[in-house]
């Protein structure tokens, strides 16, 4: 005997019992709202039936009730199957099962869920089971013809995603194939891919499969803080499902995210999202994200390793090729004042100078190209100590007028050779400023910074100004009540800004023509920048472009708070201080 529900809509099918009883068994099946529904004794027998897609499969109640379970709609693993119903009765308590269930040659993927029905007196001897078809694109993984029991219809599928981004170790692959796969085998609306690493408050979408109409969230910054479920999955480990969410500018409605992890360490986090519905996510989509994460993590990683390899190689090319470019540079460097010094010696070895005057002119430019190697050669052996971890500095009080003083001392004449400005700035205070530094280091550091600006700078002048900045500071366990902020500002040929980035790199020149035509090793800032650091202050450059000047900052921890002079004391008053403190 077979009822229609609806003379519109599929068939559903039942157990005849009495006629008047009829209508309302085929209400209740209808009444609990899955695809798929029917109960069984504990054999497996079916008792009562109802399928959405029974009429397409001429699956009428002649060929399910009271028929032998192998010759109707059954599961492949049929004695796992009998078993789950035998397990269910004696437990009393509903399980979950994925099987591959066949009729007429056809296979079915279905996920079940399997109740006992519990009489009022007596053990239970009946089951209640409810599920649905799985999607059809998963019928080829699970073809099968004997299936494990509670077989996975995602099995294949997973193998050929793990397997595809086994392929390569591009980072950027893996997390694209990674989110197509999934996109395309779950049919979601979208699915994203973020990196994370440990203690970040932020995490970067890295890749997409998205369906339209719904935006992209390609290369958004999502806050943790701001996204508790993505949080979540982190902290746990586990899928989190979020199948009601509060509406945002993505539009999803139902979520399922979970972390990817490596050695039990997370680096990244996968987010499937339904944005046309609300969606109920199956224990087996689940499973499946959730063991494909484990291994997306571990590609995730070696990708990552990969990547720092790679980009570690291409370090260490660019630095050999820096250190061959330096020597030869250097070379240069070196053989020009010894040439001189030898040169010069010779002349008055042999006797071929004029006149005293001539021999002392000749001595003279000998020594100060002997000056000018020793400078060299030191550069090199500083870059090389602070390379090597070999640079250590003692730190005392050191006076900031006294370290001026020095610096005018020394660069004062070379500026009066090309006719530049000199201008020294100390900030207007009541007592000597007092640093706490290496004072030999920073005379090396200033006298860097302002014989670079001299050297570059044809016309203008270079200032040296001073800025007292308050703020509580700790180095090597004193502490220190702010900063000096020292700055080199000049009017010279500046440094265009795609090329500032290699300014502080060492081995590496702006520009190899302009060092041969100024002349030096390169190295000033780079040694100048380590110096710094290790006093526990910073270097920072500015320039707005070749012919528009530069400007090089630092700051130096003070030793002790001065007492600064009033905005009420006149600006003529001040000024002389400055004077009195440059005398």
């Amino acid at each position: 005997m077979i009822a229609s529900a609806n003379s519109q809509s599929p068939q559903y099918w039942y157990n005849p019992m009495e006629s008047a009883t009829a209508q309302g068994n085929v209400s209740f099946l209808q009444d609990l709202g899955s695809e798929l529904v029917f109960t069984q004794d504990a054999s497996g027998q079916y008792l009562s039936f109802y399928w959405q897609n029974a009429e397409r499969y001429d699956l009428s109640l002649e060929k399910v009730v009271k028929v032998p379970l192998k010759e109707t709609f059954h599961p492949v693993a049929l004695d796992c199957y009998q078993a789950q119903i035998q397990r269910v009765l004696e437990r009393r308590t509903p399980e979950r099962g994925v099987y591959s269930f066949c009729y007429a040659d056809q296979h079915f993927p279905v996920e079940l869920v399997i109740s006992p029905i519990l009489p009022r007196e007596g053990n239970a001897t009946t089951v209640l089971v409810m599920g649905y078809l799985l999607p059809q694109a998963l019928a080829s993984t699970v073809m099968e013809p004997i299936l494990p029991p509670l077989a996975d219809p995602y099995k294949n599928l997973q193998t050929q995603i793990s397997r595809s981004i086994r392929r390569t170790l591009d980072l950027d692959t893996i997390w694209q194939r990674t989110v197509t796969s999934l996109g395309e085998a779950l049919a979601v609306s979208r699915c994203i891919i973020c990196s994370y690493k440990p203690e970040q408050q932020t995490i970067n979408v890295e890749a997409e499969y998205c369906q339209k109409p719904f935006s992209s969230m390609l290369g958004q910054r999502l806050k943790l803080a701001l996204e508790p479920h993505l949080r979540q999955a982190i902290d746990s480990e586990e899928p989190v499902v979020v199948e009601q969410i509060t509406p945002t500018t993505f539009e999803e409605q139902s979520v399922l995210v979970v972390s990817t992890s490596y050695k039990d360490k997370p680096n990244g986090l996968i987010s499937l999202q339904q944005c046309d519905r609300r969606r109920h996510w199956t224990v087996a989509e689940i499973e499946l994200v959730r063991e494909l994460a484990d291994q997306v993590g571990t590609a995730i990683a070696h990708g990552t390793l990969y990547k720092e390899l790679e980009a570690a190689r291409a370090q260490a090319e660019e630095a050999s090729r820096l250190k061959s470019q330096f020597l030869a540079n250097t070379t240069h460097e070196l053989r020009t004042p010894l040439n001189g010094i030898i040169c010069s010696l010779k002349l008055i070895i042999d006797g071929l100078v004029d006149s005293p005057e001539e021999q002392s002119e000749f001595i003279d430019d000998a020594h100060r190209s002997a000056l000018h190697l020793l400078d060299i050669i030191n550069d090199i052996l500083d870059i090389a100590k602070i390379e090597a971890g070999k640079m250590e500095l003692d730190l005392s009080p050191v006076q900031l007028n006294e370290l001026m003083h020095a610096v005018e001392k020394f660069t004062n004449n070379q500026a009066q050779e090309k006719k530049l400005s000199l201008n020294i700035e100390l900030p207007p205070t009541h007592d000597n400023v007092i640093l706490f530094g290496n004072y030999q280091r920073l005379l090396q550091v200033l006298l860097n910074l302002v014989g670079n600006a001299i050297k570059f700078t044809h016309e203008g002048g270079v200032t040296v100004s001073t800025e007292i900045v308050k703020k509580k500071v700790t180095l090597k366990n004193h502490k220190l009540p702010g900063v000096v902020k020292v700055r080199v500002a000049d009017t010279g040929i500046g440094v265009s800004l795609d090329k500032q980035d290699k300014l502080f790199q060492s081995f590496s020149q702006v520009d190899g023509e302009r060092t041969r035509q100024y002349g030096g090793t390169g190295l000033g800032l780079t040694i100048s920048q380590k110096l710094v650091e290790s006093m526990g202050g910073v270097v920072n450059f500015y320039s707005m472009g070749e012919g528009l000047g530069s400007t090089v900052t630092f700051t130096i921890p003070l030793y002790q708070e001065p007492v600064m002079i009033s905005s009420q004391t006149s600006e003529s008053e001040g000024i002389e201080l400055l004077n009195l403190g440059m005398e």
